[in-house]
């Protein structure tokens, strides 16, 4: 028999309060984007294979927040029968597969909108659908490779140094396949019709660096690292180490931004002309020594909200504390996590968390099946096409 429900739809607080997503489970960018989908209030239903992904899962991945955890086998007839059945009540199906697997399973795009015509069908892929890479391995810093966007990461000269993930994975990634669903969503009201979403960690990227584009088509852009205006090149935009081994950024582009800067270390006086190329490496030099001279702490005070653009680096486990962002409580504890808040904010129809990750695929089986209106959910656990951990 079905327990007594605990998972119920609508309980979502934001603008997407409404809107019913179905996600074929991957990992990295495709979780992230659903995560921001049901952060902001819609239906996500998560479909993961029997055991979980690799990399991914368990009680503390904030990826896989906010949604229930179902457990289908894909292998079994039964298993696609269950996900076309939820498409045909779903605005947004989300899979982040190589292509040509969901076609392969019973469940591409021609299948899924022959049971739903107005569904968003939403692919995420690091090199994308089509081309000669496209059915290639590869992650994060291999797609960010490629677009010319790692070269110039790093204020090291001799090698380029890979931001984690975050340029690729969901910088270019997540960040774009949101962009992509929410665009398709409002074309479909408009049209009646869905569409193929087609979010490539490659495409992405490229137009996230629009501005290095931009440099470079102007004669401006140097290629090579820590040599431009934003990379470490400028004395007063970059890392500066503290008397205790911290390190403040520094970012005094503007001349009255820079004119606070260094009356506030106290080198108005003999700081070099900073407009002058040849006096880069003595004012790089005396911004050195004076940061040198205190403590991270002692400086923060020293620059606490003024218009110097001057702000410490922080560990991660340090952010949550900082009184900006404990003022605007940009990191929550829920269900005993210290995690980021929903973002972005509206004034209207807030966000809230919901579910947290959950610590097994398919903890969440019987009763999400059933809240999206699957008929005999026992049936498909007792026949092995579905999985309650």
């Amino acid at each position: 028999m079905i327990a007594p429900m605990t998972y119920a739809l609508g309980q979502g607080t934001g603008p997407l309060q409404g809107i019913k997503v179905v996600e074929i489970a991957g990992i990295g960018p495709s979780p992230h984007a659903c995560m921001i989908l049901a952060d902001l209030g819609a239906d996500v239903i998560r479909v993961e294979r029997p055991g979980g992904q690799m990399l991914a899962g368990g009680s503390h991945d904030l990826l896989n927040r906010g949604r229930p955890s179902v457990a289908l086998n894909l292998k079994d007839p039964k298993a696609i029968g269950c996900v076309l059945d939820l498409v045909e009540g779903a605005d947004v199906l989300v899979e982040g597969m190589r292509p040509g697997v969901l076609e392969r399973l019973g469940l591409g795009p021609e299948a899924c909108h022959e049971r739903n015509p107005r569904l968003v069908f939403a692919r995420m892929t690091g090199w994308g659908q089509d081309g000669p890479w496209a059915q290639a391995a590869g992650h994060d810093m291999n797609y960010v490779a490629i677009t010319g966007t790692l070269f110039g990461l790093g204020q090291e000269k001799a090698k380029p140094q890979f931001p984690a993930n975050l340029v690729g994975d969901f910088g270019g990634g997540s960040t774009y396949l949101v962009i992509g669903i929410l665009s398709a969503l409002l074309e479909s009201r408009i049209s009646g019709k869905g569409q193929v979403v087609d979010a490539a960690i490659v495409d992405g990227t490229a137009n996230l660096n629009a501005m290095t584009s931009a440099f470079l088509a102007g004669g401006t852009f140097r290629e090579e690292r820590a040599a431009n205006l934003l990379d470490g090149g400028a004395p007063y935009y970059d890392i500066y180490e503290t008397a205790d081994g911290e390190h403040m950024s520094v970012g005094a582009l503007e001349p009255q931004f820079y004119e606070e800067l260094v009356t506030l270390l106290g080198i108005k006086e003999t700081a070099p002309d900073r407009y002058d190329p040849a006096n880069a490496d003595e004012l790089r030099a005396l911004l050195a020594a004076t940061f040198r001279t205190r403590t991270r702490d002692e400086w923060c005070a020293v620059f606490d909200a003024t218009d110097a653009c001057v702000a410490p680096i922080l560990r991660m486990s340090e952010a949550p504390d900082h009184p900006h962002i404990k003022a605007r409580e940009i990191f929550v504890e829920h269900e005993g996590l210290v995690q980021p808040a929903p973002a972005p904010r509206f004034s209207r129809t807030g966000a809230t968390l919901g579910l947290p990750p959950a610590p097994k695929a398919g903890s969440h089986t019987r009763e999400a099946l059933a809240a999206w209106g699957i008929e005999d959910v026992d049936g498909l656990i007792e026949s092995g096409a579905a999985v309650q951990a």
